[in-house]
């Protein structure tokens, strides 16, 4: 079992949340992204710098990532392609990736995007704070324990 996170724009706080809790588990991390990603935790963890190419650290994961494993990410699209491989995906507001939701969470992504470009609404960064923190601790609680039993 290997815990994957795509740490371009993973938050401060679940790098070092999971960076903690994987060491104590002996279990192993790699934060992918295409640049050197800070982690303020001691850790059994690599960091995998990969180019700046679109999606090059999702082509990475999703290479390397197997069943048994677990992904931390943002990216629905991506995480489609994930759980189309079994894989266990989880989003750092502590929503699990399934094939029941993938689609409407797709849906409504294209959606949004497609009000934005019309103009109708606009992107902005709701922020991370710790109540999203701790719907992501319990999440990521829940799947590592279930994927230590299951594997």
């Amino acid at each position: 079992m290997t815990v994957w996170i795509d740490a371009d724009s993973c938050p401060t706080l679940v790098r070092n949340h999971v960076a903690k809790h994987t060491h104590r588990l002996n279990i192993p991390l790699f934060f992918v992204a295409n640049k050197d990603i800070p982690v303020n935790e001691e850790g059994n963890y690599k960091r995998i710098i990969v180019s700046e190419q679109k999606d090059a650290a999702d082509n990475y994961i999703l290479e390397h990532a197997e069943p048994g494993d677990l992904v931390i990410t943002r990216d629905i699209i991506f995480a489609e392609k994930l759980i189309t491989k079994n894989i266990c995906t989880i989003n750092d507001r502590g929503t699990i990736f399934t094939n029941d939701n993938i689609r409407e969470m797709i849906s409504e992504r294209n959606y949004n995007l497609e009000l934005a470009n019309l103009g109708l609404v606009k992107h902005f960064n709701e922020g991370y704070d710790k109540k999203k923190f701790g719907l992501f601790a319990n999440c990521f609680d829940k799947c590592i324990h279930q994927l230590i039993k299951k594997y």
